[in-house]
Order: structure tokens, then sequence, then C-alpha cells
């Protein structure tokens, strides 16, 4: 007997335009559309997906079959959750009003301008997503929303003596034009290009423990992987959380309060997730006490929680999985925080690592960091790197700043990779291993 069915349908357009030391090595306008159709009988899911929008009735029946073929007789619970409603952010100014060539020449002056003395190579991208998601189910959920996805990002490569040095700069948005108002791009292109000259004359660092300073990029990354993934609760179930049995216990000092918001207007941004859930806050730790975990309908039904982290790419089956995740703001100034650090280590951006949220154990490549003697920023640092577990760092979180900042990027999962948004202010760590990246 089918339980429940929910139909999911995706249309809409991708723009990108790629520049490689400034000849154009990619420019395309790619249309897609499809849908994604569960059906539940008793314990089992039958999933259909296809790229007509003209046959979902059929496809549904399908999806009915398969399930009921495939039951095994157990019952699965969806805990009920809060229907969500359409919608979407509307855009200022509509990237679909600039024509292709007109956007390769905004990126030209964005790739041009990162070619500072010193560069050996530059490479620029443009992304556009514009599209819409459908919804209905049969416990009567019937909602639709639109949105546009923009950013771009820039690099730039220095070389002295065998020695590669990169910079790299990116802004991602729930937005249109208007980003480019918002931001100043060509600044941060000479951001990249400076960075990365600079870095060739840095040292490396003497690897060992010391108290740090971690800025907002590194801090938002650190929160979406150490702490973040180890809240999804399908993580949780399958046993590859270090959180597992640990809610309403203390995990960090009382300063830690990280949440998870997909109505925030950044890249993770949905009205309502893939399971037709309206988008709501999720405090994952309040005051260094776990408070909660990500839930699609299923998760929460097993674990007890609210679901609204259900997500999926194009029309693919939706799992848990974070939106806007960041650590909430403190009291502390940038400068009170050096103060306090003394002597140390300033760790900024992130170009990647690794992390085992059934361990908790993390390693992360820093852009760059910076010596702190006497409460001052010295000398620059490149190939720097911040490893550790995940249980103790938050528990030497000694300050966190007032200056709360996102980034955007794409995360991984399943398979799949979802636009999300990460964030923290300037945090103090009083003890963290620092180290060489490869």
């Amino acid at each position: 007997m089918i339980s429940f069915y929910d139909v999911r349908a995706v249309k809409g357009k991708n723009t990108r335009v790629v520049l490689d030391n400034g000849d154009l090595d990619e420019i395309s306008e790619s249309f897609f559309q499809g849908a994604a159709i569960r059906a539940l009988s008793g314990g089992a899911w039958g999933f259909v997906c296809t790229d007509r929008l003209d046959d979902l009735d059929d496809k549904l029946e399908i999806a009915k079959v398969i399930a009921r073929k495939i039951d095994d007789g157990e019952e699965l619970d969806l805990a009920y959750s809060e229907p969500g409603r359409g919608g979407g952010l509307p855009v200022k100014k509509d990237p679909q009003d600039l024509s292709l060539e007109e956007k390769v020449e905004l990126l030209r002056e964005i790739e041009t301008a990162a070619k500072v003395e010193g560069i050996s190579s530059t490479q620029a991208a443009y992304n556009e997503t514009n599209a819409s998601v459908g919804y209905r189910s049969s416990d009567g959920r019937d909602m639709e929303y639109e949105f546009t996805r923009l950013g771009f990002f820039v690099t730039a490569v220095a070389r002295q003596n065998g020695i590669y040095q990169a910079g790299m700069e990116s802004r991602a948005g729930v937005c249109g034009l208007e980003l480019f108002e918002d931001v100043n791009a060509i600044m941060l292109a000479k951001k990249a290009g400076q960075t990365a000259v600079d870095l060739l004359d840095a040292k490396t660092p003497k690897g060992g423990s010391f108290p740090v300073v971690v800025d907002q990029e590194l801090g938002g990354v650190f929160v979406h992987e150490a702490v973040g993934h180890a809240t999804e609760a399908d993580i949780v179930l399958e046993g590859g959380s270090v959180l597992e049995g640990r809610l309403g216990k203390k995990i960090g000092t009382d300063l830690v309060t990280v949440k998870d918001d997909p109505g925030l207007p950044r890249y993770g941004y949905y009205p309502f997730d893939d399971e037709g859930s309206a988008s709501k806050e999720t405090v994952l730790v309040e005051r260094g006490v776990l408070n909660s975990y990500l839930h699609s309908r299923e998760t929460a039904a097993r674990l007890g929680g609210a679901s609204c982290n259900a997500r999926a790419q194009g029309c693919a089956r939706p799992v848990v999985r974070m939106s806007n995740t960041y650590l909430a703001e403190g009291d502390w100034s940038f400068e009170e925080m050096l103060e306090e650090l003394g002597e140390g280590v300033y760790l900024l951006g992130s170009r990647g690592g690794q992390v085992s949220p059934a361990e908790g154990i993390f390693q992360f490549n820093a852009k760059r960091g910076y010596l702190v003697e006497d409460g001052e920023i010295a000398g620059l640092l490149r190939d720097v790197s911040l490893s550790g577990h995940t249980l103790e760092t938050l528990d030497r979180i000694k300050a966190v700043g007032d200056d709360l900042s996102f980034n955007s990027g794409r995360c991984g999962k399943a398979g799949q990779w979802v636009p999300i948004s990460d964030g923290s202010p300037h945090v103090l760590i009083e003890e963290a291993t620092v180290g060489g990246a490869g």
C-alpha cells in the first residue's frame, strides 16, 4: 500500500564563462529540466528520475509499482514538517538582460586586474543559474519557487625559482548582477594577484602546537566540515559521527553557538527543502551544548527533531544537507583577540583539506598565515595548515569575534553537489596544531 508520494520538478538554464590567461576557454548556455518522483510503500521507496515534464503521472505510477515490489513489510515513518511556501528572492539586476559577450567582457576586466607584476598565469570564471523548483506531495503540498544564483572566481599564480604560489578570490550569492555592486571584483582580483606574489617570499611554518586566530573563511570551513557534517542525522544513524549520542551534552565552550538557516539570503538559501518542508533556523550548538541534528523527514522520525534539510542536486534523491551554517558572533574585536593571543599564528582562508566526522579529526590548508608577536601581525607564512580534533578544538575556543562574515561554495556528499554558505567571525583557539601544508 502506498502511504506517501511526492514529485519534484526542476527546470532552468546554466551560463558559464571561463578565461584562461586571457583566452576564452569556455562559454556555454545550457538548458535543463527534469523531475524526481518518490513513492513509499511500507519501508521501501520507489524512485524514478525523468528528463521530461509532460508525463509525470505515468512516472509516478511506475514509482508506486517499484515501491510495492520491494516492500519488505516493515514500516517507515515520516515525521510531520511545516509545509513550505513558494516565492523566492527577487533579483535587483537580472543577469539575463546582459548578453554573453558582455559577460565575457565583465569577466575579462576581472582577470586582467589579477595580472599584477610577477604573475605568471591567471584564470577567471563566471557562473550563473536561473531556475525554478516545483514540489507536490500526497499530503497536500503544492508549491514552487524561482531563484538566480550568480558568482565568480579569479585565480593568479606566481612563480620564482621553481616555487609556485597562488592567490584566489571568489564571491557568489542568490542574487543578480547587483553582486558586482556589493563587492569590488577588480580590487579582489588585484588582491589575489598580490597575495600570490607576496607568498613567494614568505616563510614556511615551524610545526607545533600554538595559540591561533583563524579568520572568517577558515573558521567557516571548520564549522561546516568539522561540526556541520557531524550533525547531519543520516551520518549519525550510520555511525559516522563523533557527535552520535551527545545531544544535550557539552561539546565546546560557552562561546560556541552554531546555527544552520536556509532562510538567510545567502548562497545556500531555499524557501522550502526538497521534501517541501519550510525553511527555518536550526540551532545545532547553543552555548557549547549540542542542541540538535539536521534532519530529513525520515531521520526526524527516527531520532526526533525538526526537518528542513533534505536536499538534492537536480533530480537526485534528497539526503540530509547543510544550507547556511555558521558560528554566531561574540563580542571580541579583532584587535582585542590579537592582544589576547600575544605570541602565536594568525591563519587566513582555506584551500582544501580533509576531515573524518566519525573520528572528529580534521586538517585544513590555509591560504596564508602570519606570525603574531607581542599582539602584532609580523611575518607572512605560506604552505600552512591547521589540524586537530573537533571536540578538543571546540573546547579550546577562547574568544569569538564580532565580525561575522560568510563565504559561498558547493558541498559534496552522496555523489551530489549543492550550494552552501558557511560563516564565522574571527576565532581565538588557545591551542591548535599548525604545520606545513602540501
